[in-house]
């Protein structure tokens, strides 16, 4: 039989493969973070039809000759370039500017992916479209502990940041220099206890001939003295266990603005809303004004990402030749940085891809017609005995 025959039929496959794969491409040119595959070609084993030779005294070496024996496909490799940002403004859709991978757990089984498209279910667990869990590391009083195993992520409704008893506070502002002698001045801040419950801490500032004294409610006081309107003495007070400071007041005329601008309790709060920052950090901000870490998703990267194979689901899994998958946060040691409320798109470009499907057309046709070719030339063979 015609060697050529065989030839255009491994052509015929070999094309087949590529539009095989220039169609998937295609077809998932909306899919959510999907990466684009391109067929390479290689030939197949040459037959040869005659050895080399050395060159002699007397006559020249020669090459060999070799026939080819066809084509076939080398490897289907996965482009895995960054696809375009497409805004959705959902807060639990993530996007990975850079490299890595989320850790989603299906089953018994791990999987690796890019599209962010994330959620939660009716019990706070982070999930994917299919209902895989997102994988990260849950934080502990807003902590997240160093070298800690990966599990589950879940939003924990109804969850209370614990109060804080008042520790310190601090005034800022001017008292008049120019203020008439016993002239006073009173500022309340509210202070909580261990357990949350608030309380009205009253400041009372008197003009005295030496500059102000400050009292509390509670009898402590301190007497201020200022140099050119700069204060040089009485820079604390301690009211129980409570420190004033007063350290930033000053002293210059016909300004009264004192205040206190800040103190460390609060009482206790419920969660109330959620937000996820570009490490990965599901950050909840609760009734009290308090904002604390309560997750953090992690990434994953490969030594060689084109060796993962595609399970299905926008899913991937390792393989022998990917390399174990390195977990880490988002920003750390090469993964890139997440984008919230944002998806990425898929790398296909559709020119190209159309572009690969004229050739792998063409190409098919090519093979038929060698396949075509080569039934003419067995017919005449055939017709030579009549």
């Amino acid at each position: 039989m015609l060697r050529a025959l065989y030839s255009g039929i491994s052509g015929l496959r070999s094309h087949q493969t590529m539009l095989d794969v220039t169609g998937n491409n295609i077809a998932n040119v909306n899919t959510t973070a999907f990466k684009g595959s391109s067929v390479e070609f290689q030939d197949t084993l040459s037959q040869l039809v005659r050895n080399s030779t050395l060159p002699q005294d007397d006559a020249g070496g020669s090459n060999p000759a070799q026939v080819g024996l066809g084509v076939q496909v080398a490897a289907i490799s996965t482009n895995f370039a960054q696809g375009a940002a497409q805004s959705t403004g959902v807060p639990t859709h993530l996007m990975i500017a850079g490299d890595g991978f989320f850790v989603v757990r299906s089953g018994a089984e791990t999987g690796y992916t890019r599209n962010g498209a994330f959620s939660f279910d009716a019990e706070g667990r982070m999930i994917t479209s299919d209902g895989g869990f997102v994988q990260g590391w849950t934080a502990q009083d807003g902590v997240i502990a160093p070298g800690a195993g990966t599990g589950n992520i879940t939003l924990p409704v109804g969850a209370v940041s614990g109060a804080v008893a008042t520790s310190s506070a601090r005034v800022t502002g001017n008292l008049p220099s120019d203020a008439a002698l016993g002239s006073e001045i009173v500022r309340d801040v509210t202070v909580y206890d261990a357990e949350g419950t608030a309380d009205t801490l009253a400041l009372t500032f008197t003009r005295t001939a030496g500059g102000w004294s400050v009292a509390t409610d509670g009898g402590a006081t301190t007497d201020l003295a200022f140099t050119d309107g700069e204060l040089t003495a009485g820079g604390t007070l301690a009211a129980g266990p409570i420190t004033i400071d007063l350290s930033a007041l000053t002293g210059y005329a016909e300004l009264s603005t004192v205040a206190i601008t800040e103190q460390d309790g609060r009482e206790a709060g419920t969660l109330q809303s959620y937000a996820l920052s570009e490490d990965g950090s599901l950050v909840g901000t609760f009734s009290n004004g308090e904002t604390q870490v309560l997750a953090r998703v992690a990434l994953a990267t490969f030594v060689n990402p084109a060796g993962l194979e595609k399970a299905g689901s926008s899913q991937y899994r390792p393989t022998v030749n990917s390399g174990q998958a390195a977990i880490g946060e988002a920003g750390v040691d090469g993964m890139g940085k997440l984008i919230s409320g944002a998806l990425e798109m898929s790398n296909v470009d559709l020119s190209q891809e159309f572009t690969n499907l004229i050739v792998a057309q063409r190409g098919f046709q090519a093979n038929a017609r060698i396949i075509t070719t080569s039934d003419e030339v067995l017919q005449e063979l055939t017709n030579l005995k009549r």
